[in-house]
Order: C-alpha cells, then sequence, then structure tokens
C-alpha cells in the first residue's frame, strides 16, 4: 500500500467511528465502576460497623470480667482479714507458749492453704476472663480472615 492509500484509509476508519457507540460505552464503563463502588463501600460499612460491635462487646465482656475479679479480691481480703483476727483472738486467750506455738502452726498452715486455693480461684478467673474478653475480636479476625480467603 502506498502511503496515499494509507492515509485514505485512516481517514475511513476515522470517519466510520461512531461517537453514539463510544457514549454508550464510556457510560457502561462508568454505571459500572459506580456499581463497583457501591458494593465496596457497602462492604467496608459493613465490616467498620461488625468491627464497632466487637469492641464493644469486648469492652462491655472487660467490664464485667474486671468487676467479678475485683469482687473475688474483695472476698479473699475479707477472708484473710476474718482469718487473721481470729488467730489473733485465739492468740490472746492461750494459757501456755506450747499453746501459742501450736496455734501459730495450725494458723500458717491454714494461711499457706487459703492462700493455693485463693491462687487457683484467681488463676481459674482470669483465664475465663482472657477468653471471654478475646472472643469477640479473635471471632471478628476469623471472620476477616474468611473474607480475604474467599475474595
Amino acid at each position: 500500500m502506498t502511503k496515499t492509500a494509507a492515509k485514505t484509509a485512516e481517514a475511513m476508519e476515522a470517519a466510520a467511528f461512531d461517537a453514539s457507540k463510544a457514549t454508550d460505552q464510556f457510560r457502561a464503563f462508568a454505571e459500572n465502576g459506580m456499581e463497583q463502588s457501591k458494593q465496596a463501600y457497602d462492604k467496608l460499612r459493613s465490616n467498620a460497623e461488625y468491627a464497632q460491635k466487637s469492641m464493644e462487646s469486648t469492652f462491655e465482656t472487660a467490664k464485667v470480667a474486671g468487676t467479678e475479679m475485683s469482687k473475688k479480691s474483695l472476698t479473699a481480703m475479707r477472708t484473710n482479714a476474718e482469718l487473721g483476727f481470729a488467730h489473733l483472738e485465739a492468740l490472746m486467750q492461750a494459757k501456755s507458749i506450747s499453746e501459742v506455738v501450736e496455734l501459730q502452726t495450725a494458723f500458717v498452715r491454714k494461711s499457706m492453704e487459703l492462700a493455693m486455693e485463693q491462687a487457683r480461684d484467681f488463676q481459674a478467673a482470669s483465664t475465663k476472663a482472657t477468653e471471654e474478653v478475646m472472643k469477640p475480636m479473635k471471632d471478628a479476625f476469623e471472620k476477616s480472615v474468611k473474607e480475604l480467603e474467599a475474595a
């Protein structure tokens, strides 16, 4: 093909360009992009709401767990104080040094047993509280991972 023939063919192709088809294609492209943006926004909003609910649930659970641990601490302190006062009363009524030694030995043994029992109770309560506090965030994380794997 000669240069003149090539220029003529280009001119004919340019003349064959239909602007209405290009407009329709551009409109379809824009509508498709808008729909995808809307879906992405809805998904983002939904995930943000779920994360907010998870955080609220976590904070509420932490508050309840903290209150429970405070009550356990107060109960333990009360029990220990009552044990100490009962021991002091018993010591004041002792008639001999051997009775004082016997009371002191029993008090120390009872105190150690009580301390071990209280430590087990605190450990069980703190483990339970930790699991309950972390559950909403763990569920939210697992949901996010599943959605990412599905995408």
